[in-house]
């Protein structure tokens, strides 16, 4: 068990890598912004570098001593190398070097930004590197700033030499006055203990006079030279920058991490699912198909053998296996927010794909604000479905929304399919709660009938919640790039709460510019009226397909109503 866990754990590895990585090229704008500032950067570097001269100088540090080939003397002790770096860099370095160049105070600090200074580990090697637009004018900086950093030390080293010599001197003075008025003394004083006691203060005297010298005389010894170079700056060939292909390179290198980068972090926080295992982790439903680009908004189950079609008689096929859609045969399709257009097609063509197994289906329009299904539709004579009439269907009332009209719409080959069209009522609650609505869902109670009910968004208005505990089964049509994971969690919890069921959902991927064009189109036809530019036909009347010579064939055609004896 342990193993086979490990295994199929082990092969979905790759599996996610390549999903994470199609997620990536979901923002390829990041991705192209990041390669663009990349190579940008690239081309400000290869264009900067091109005339960038570099001249380096070595100098190799030493302390001063009086016999440099002791080993006892310890240099490593004696010379701090990050010190004397930052000796090198100082200001006082580069006000020697500009005067010995002859430029201007204001120039220092041109002078000074142009050098580096760096040391080799395990070394007593100070590296001196100049950058600069001229070539002769890199090396001659990089000479002057080594001599005058040397010609500084030199300085300071010879400074504290002289202070020591004059402390010492200060106390050889005294002592040397004190031996010439007790040598005088000496003279005068006869044989005896007193002379004897004078004698041996002379003595003291003369060693520490003695010392002191010897101590002057090693310090004058001492050659202050802090050190010496090994290599001098010369007049560099060819510039110091990577160049243009390489800078490039670099630039597109770094710009593609970046990009990919920004992507990941707009990945992390992006709200949206990322993939249809979120919308189903979201809803806690499977995810039942994933609908073409441009498929929503148009009847194509029964009118054109494409994708869309198979698409949606697949989906239908998958609620037909399950169970819990089998034993009540009855679907409520609701949309996240926004636009009805996705959640009015997905049902439109469901309702085609179970009639099309011959199941006799009643696809109920239970949008009472804006109800436009039945001009979309193209349909203008009532009749009510053969199915339908069953003994013990009470009429409504008044203002009671189902009772008015049944349409019978015809799906070309797919058969035919009752359409119960909404319409505006004052009150939409008590519409959708009467017992009409609830003896109109309970038709599917038949074994061959099925209930497809089609509302407004969950989160726009609460519509499809008076609805779940009749209809029990949902189904959520979303469009991943516009919809949070935390509307598809709330989702869920309202229809659970309310006593329903997520059957699953359905994705797909359509353009705001296509959804804002077909929005309108319910609105074209006047009320009570039909299209504009088309006659309104006559009671009872046959409306057979009219084909347009230049439309495209995959489009929608207009579709006929056809009389209950027809049936």
């Amino acid at each position: 068990m342990s193993q086979t866990h490990v295994t199929i754990r082990a092969e979905d590895e790759p599996e996610q890598l390549r999903e994470q990585f199609r997620q990536l090229l979901r923002y390829r704008w990041l991705i192209a912004g990041g390669v663009g500032v990349g190579l940008l950067a690239g081309a400000w570097l290869g264009i900067t570098g091109a005339d960038s001269y570099a001249a380096t100088t070595d100098v190799v540090l030493r302390a001063p001593s009086s016999d440099p080939f002791n080993p006892a003397l310890s240099i490593d002790k004696a010379v701090n190398m990050g010190s004397e770096r930052q000796t090198a860099l100082s200001r006082k370095v580069a006000e020697r070097a500009a005067k010995k160049l002859g430029m201007d105070e204001d120039e220092v600090e041109q002078l000074q930004g142009g050098l580096q200074v760096t040391t080799p580990p395990q070394t007593l090697v100070l590296h001196f590197t100049y950058n600069a637009s001229d070539p002769e004018a890199a090396s001659q900086r990089a000479n002057a700033l080594t001599q005058a950093y040397i010609a500084l030390r030199k300085e300071q080293y010879e400074s504290v030499r002289a202070a020591n010599v004059k402390g010492l001197q200060d106390q050889l003075n005294p002592l040397g006055k004190q031996n010439d008025e007790l040598s005088d003394r000496l003279k005068r004083l006869p044989e005896g203990a007193a002379a004897d006691s004078a004698y041996a203060l002379q003595v003291n005297l003369l060693n520490r006079i003695t010392e002191l010298r010897s101590k002057i005389t090693s310090l004058k010894a001492l050659d202050m030279t802090p050190g010496n170079v090994i290599r001098d700056a010369t007049v560099p060939g060819a510039s110091d920058g990577p160049g243009m292909p390489l800078a490039l390179g670099l630039g597109g290198l770094v710009g593609v991490g970046l990009g990919l980068l920004g992507a990941w972090v707009r990945l992390v926080f992006d709200p949206a699912p990322r993939s249809a295992g979120d919308v189903a982790r979201a809803v806690r439903g499977p995810v039942l198909g994933a609908l073409p680009r441009g498929s929503a908004g148009a009847l194509v189950v029964g009118r054109t053998d494409s994708r869309a079609a198979e698409e949606y008689r697949s989906i239908a096929f998958r609620l037909a296996y399950d169970d819990r859609f089998a034993d009540r045969r009855r679907v409520l399709v609701v949309a996240p927010r926004g636009s009805m257009e996705s959640s009015v097609a997905m049902a439109v063509n469901l309702a085609a794909s179970f009639a099309e197994t011959g199941k006799n289906v009643l696809l109920v329009e239970a949008d009472l604000r804006t109800p436009s299904l039945s001009e979309r539709l193209d349909v203008s004579a009532a009749s009510r479905p053969r199915w339908s009439r069953s003994g013990g269907y009470a009429e409504p009332t008044d203002g009671e929304w189902p009772g008015r009209g049944r349409l019978v719409v015809d799906a070309g080959e797919s058969g035919a399919f009752g359409l119960v069209p909404g319409e505006r009522v004052r009150n939409v609650p008590r519409a959708l709660t009467s017992p009409q609505v609830t003896q109109l869902i309970a038709e599917a109670d038949d074994p061959d009938a099925t209930v497809v009910v089609v509302a407004p968004p969950v989160l726009a208005y609460a519509d499809a919640l008076a609805l779940v505990d009749r209809v029990d089964g949902v189904l959520i049509v979303c469009d991943p790039r516009t919809v949070h994971r935390a509307d598809l969690v709330r989702i869920r919890e309202l229809i659970v709460g309310a006593g329903g069921t997520v059957l699953g959902a359905v994705t797909h991927t359509e353009s705001r510019r296509a959804a804002d064009s077909a929005a309108p189109a319910g609105n074209r036809r006047r009320k009570g009226g039909s299209p504009a530019g088309r006659p309104v036909p006559p009671p009872g009347a046959r409306l057979e397909p009219e084909l347009d010579p230049d439309a495209d064939p995959s489009s929608t055609m207009a579709l006929r109503t056809v009389r209950s004896g027809d049936m």
